[in-house]
């Protein structure tokens, strides 16, 4: 780890003085509304947990009151032919399928995670992502080809890590379930353990929440064909075995992550959306948790609770449907901050300009280096 690193003291500064410049924030639509993208004015966006969408043809969205609403976008295509999909990740943070409010830089941190990681990855499970000219690692807006979704994610599971989620495997294996994802959950488990080989535990989107299943299954409902499947789990393990030796040599762990894929124009299967970000995976210090576990083997048997890099502390923080506290919010923003440091080994440089302006500058780049005129 570069020592020229913010301290955690230096990271509530930082968060807690963008709070109070941050002033009022544009969303994604009010933006394309306003004309400043001429290109990009009359298309709906698509909100999603982490990022917004703006893309050709059908849009569907659930509005708060749950109606769903749906849009017909003109076509939106790069000049070679390609139909795109422009992403604009948004400070949202969920947890339990709520959404809890915004956290300061976690735009930017989670962009410069996903770059990073999809840069060392891609050899293995391939992407749906372009690159713009001009964009930084650190932009929130990301082009990318509009993919035909496979609509399963996968989770790798290296440790059964404990989760207040529901569809977790520490979940099932508390309620004393004999499989998960169709993989037997074997005896002698310990809360934060390690398992004894990467389990592949995929699940699929309800109307409500995340429903995990076994591979058969999803094949059998015909949500993914056995091809399909076996070319998704494969990458899958191998990019998880990548990412899980490069964070190893930077002392963290890669406790589980979650990939998601969809179909290219060229028939190819490549990973869409954020890969191996704090959002979508588990992160431990490595010198943490091994001090912690050689206690344990040594008949100390406290609970393991390894200092953690992820979204999960987040969700200690939840409570019922309430967003956070501004309090609780810089709390989180400033582990986002370390976190991000940690796992890339170097200080992080925020973009201190306002966030319209930022998303302004990034659509701008995207529509003038790639879209068809």
């Amino acid at each position: 780890m570069n020592n020229d690193v913010l301290t955690e003291a230096e990271a509530l500064d930082l968060v807690y003085n963008y709070m109070t410049r941050e002033g009022n924030v544009s969303t994604t639509q009010e933006i394309l509304d306003s004309g400043v993208i001429p290109a990009l004015k009359g298309f709906t966006v698509r909100p999603g947990k982490v990022s917004d969408s703006i893309h050709g043809g059908k849009v569907e969205l659930t509005q708060n009151d749950g109606t769903v609403v749906e849009a017909e976008n003109p076509p939106l295509v790069s000049r070679d032919g390609a139909p795109l999909r422009i992403m604009v990740r948004t400070q949202r943070i969920s947890t339990h399928d709520i959404n809890r409010g915004e956290i300061p830089f976690k735009d930017q941190i989670l962009a410069a995670n996903h770059n990073y990681m999809r840069r060392l990855v891609e050899p293995a499970i391939g992407t749906s992502q372009l690159e713009v000219p001009g964009l930084e690692d650190n932009d929130v807006v990301i082009a990318a080809e509009n993919l035909q979704l496979i609509p399963v994610e996968n989770i790798f599971r290296a440790y059964m890590a404990v989760s207040s989620t529901s569809t977790s495997l520490f979940q099932a294996w508390k309620r004393g379930d004999a499989t998960f994802a169709g993989h037997p959950i074997p005896d002698g488990l310990v809360a934060n353990g390690p398992l004894p080989y990467v389990m592949d535990t995929p699940s699929t989107k309800s109307a409500e929440h995340d429903v995990t299943t076994s591979a058969e299954e999803m094949i059998r409902q015909g949500h993914i064909t056995p091809a399909q499947y076996m070319a998704i789990r494969n990458s899958g393990l191998v990019a998880f075995g990548m990412a899980a030796q490069f964070f190893r040599s930077k002392g963290i762990i890669l406790v589980d992550t979650k990939f998601e894929h969809g179909m290219n124009r060229h028939g190819t299967i490549v990973s869409q959306d954020e890969i191996l970000t704090m959002d979508s995976s588990r992160f431990w210090l490595a010198s943490d948790y091994d001090a912690q576990m050689e206690r344990f083997n040594c008949g100390e048997r406290e609970e393991l609770d390894p200092k953690s890099y992820s979204k999960e502390f987040a969700r200690g923080f939840s409570e019922g449907d309430k967003g956070y506290t501004d309090e609780q919010r810089v709390v989180i923003g400033a582990r986002y901050v370390i976190g991000i440091q940690e796992l890339l080994g170097k200080r992080f440089e925020p973009d201190m300009r306002p966030r319209d302006e930022r998303v302004v500058s990034g659509l701008r780049k995207v529509v003038e280096n790639l879209a068809a005129r």
